[in-house]
């Protein structure tokens, strides 16, 4: 057997070479992005004049506009009430289509069985996303892909897609409600979903736009998030998606004495930190730790007469609720996670919908994120250096998305991660993480419920928080013992030597590869 090179990045981890080289790709350096000067790709359009697209066979439109070896993709926004993807996959696979290259803004569990199916006839080859989960991350955990997967962050999507790196050649993009000539948003119709955030990006830069939707009404149809002049065809199909299951799965509110404990510090972190004042913006997750912190801001807030300029990011009701009740001033929306923050958008106009671009990419002339105070992110499990992984198991098995995490890492001026210092037998506080997402550089305070660590760079952060009553600051590497005292040292999981994905960081660099378990 053939012995694997390998280079190494600046965060210890090893690459390998002839991937590397064969691909054009550079091992991660740095989280600065600097000022590099960059050029924008542009989409090849068919002139149109006529008003009406709307087609009735979706084999047609497939049939006339792709071909063996080209680049497809979709959006995540129905999430697991998408009926859009498999109904355009099944008739892929029927048509006899090899050598695609899937490149979504993300997978949902909904999708798995259909692209697995794919791969294994061949007709997909490839993937780029954002994660995946569930059948399909331990199937190409296992070694089910031909090539390797490439997983980048919202903001590393948009810049990749405005930078030519991913070049789609047809979109096919889900909505509740469009006109005849493709002017269409997510607010209105049976599967509301709000904020088509991600899914702008391919309606700009992909040389056709397939648009599918239940629900065509006259011309012209606004708000017009998508536009006419992006769109190729417009098809009508039967059933578009389930707006029961577009939320689902995405938020809960939690009961759990543990997760509410770590809600409460983050909580006091952030009112004692230097960022909490006037006008504060701030970006928090969908898992039940960061909805309560989101509820506990809330109070600490209307206490100390506080509000806020902006809140981002994936958004939920509890953070419209903050909207309406006039404590957040705008709501920057890229992403809806459950049916109150999608039906908000319809109503409330300082509810911005924003492309990924705006929300996160670093090679534009100002991202949102840029402008964030304080970030609350999740992770499955962060070492001692605070690198986070949010995308492999304690197994090795993909079972996560980068998402965002990258991106408000980088941009808000605190980043704090919320985690249990153990998960079932599994620690969460490790001295390695499996899988680098993103760099230690990024992450200033980790709260656990057995204490709060702050990365030592942030020795700011460190003098004010440690004069905080009720506020236990430790160290990360007491966290990491207590964690393995409490659930023992793990034997290290076994790979071979093939790689199954590369995670980019979000400049396009390259910072962890994931090799394929054993089985």
């Amino acid at each position: 057997m053939r012995r694997v090179t390998t280079l190494e990045n600046k965060v210890n981890r090893e690459l390998p070479d002839d991937l590397m080289s064969k691909m054009n790709l550079k091992p991660y350096e740095t989280t600065e992005i600097g000022h590099p000067e960059v050029t924008r790709v542009a989409p090849k359009v068919r002139v149109t004049t006529g008003q009406n697209k709307v087609v009735d066979s979706l084999e047609q439109v497939i049939k006339d506009n792709l071909k063996d070896g080209m680049t497809i993709s979709f959006h995540h926004h129905f999430r697991n009430g998408d009926y859009a993807f498999n109904k355009v996959m099944d008739l892929i696979i029927k048509m006899g289509y090899k050598d695609l290259t899937l490149a979504p803004s993300s997978l949902t569990g909904v999708m798995n069985d259909k692209i697995i199916e794919a791969i294994k006839k061949g007709v997909i080859t490839n993937i780029t996303s954002s994660g995946m989960r569930g059948s399909l991350g331990d199937f190409v955990s296992h070694g089910g892909l031909k090539n390797p997967v490439i997983f980048r962050s919202h903001g590393n999507r948009a810049r990749s897609i405005e930078e030519g790196e991913i070049k789609i050649d047809v979109a096919f993009l889900g909505v509740p409600i469009s006109d005849p000539a493709g002017n269409a948003n997510g607010q209105e119709g049976d599967a509301v979903f709000g904020s088509l955030g991600y899914a702008l990006m391919d309606a700009q830069y992909a040389n056709k736009v397939v648009l599918l939707t239940d629900n065509i009404v006259d011309y012209p149809n606004t708000p017009a998030s998508i536009k006419q002049d992006q769109v190729d065809y417009v098809v009508k199909v039967d059933k578009i998606g389930d707006p029961d299951k577009i939320g689902s799965g995405a938020t809960r509110f939690t009961k759990d004495p543990k997760e509410l404990k770590i809600a409460q510090m983050v909580n006091q972190v952030i009112v004692n930190s230097p960022y909490y004042k006037q006008g504060f913006s701030f970006q928090t997750g969908s898992g039940g730790a960061a909805l309560a912190v989101t509820r506990y801001l809330r109070q600490s807030m209307l206490k100390d007469g506080i509000t806020a300029s902006f809140a981002l990011g994936g958004i939920t009701k509890p953070t419209t609720d903050l909207l309406e009740e006039g404590l957040v001033r705008k709501v920057m929306d890229v992403q809806d996670f459950d049916k109150g923050a999608a039906a908000s958008m319809a109503k409330n106009k300082d509810q911005q919908e924003i492309d990924a671009s705006w929300y996160a990419d670093p090679h534009n002339k100002g991202a949102v994120v840029n402008n964030l105070d304080v970030s609350i992110l999740s992770a499955l499990q962060i070492d001692t250096d605070f690198n986070v992984n949010v995308m492999t198991g304690s197994d090795g098995v993909i079972r996560g998305a980068v998402g965002g995490h990258q991106d408000a890492a980088a941009g808000a001026k605190m980043t704090i991660i919320t985690a249990p210092l153990v998960r079932g037998r599994n620690a969460t506080v490790v001295p390695s993480v499996e899988t680098v997402v993103t760099p230690g550089d990024s992450i200033d305070v980790l709260v656990t419920e057995r204490g709060i660590a702050i990365n030592p760079k942030r020795k700011d952060l460190i003098e004010i928080l440690s004069n905080v009553p009720g506020l236990k600051i430790v160290d990360i590497n007491d966290l990491q013992k207590l964690a393995e005292n409490q659930v023992g040292t793990p034997k290290p999981l076994e790979y071979t030597d093939r790689t199954v994905a590369l995670v980019e960081y979000r400049d396009g660099t390259i910072i962890d590869a994931i090799k394929q378990v054993k089985d």
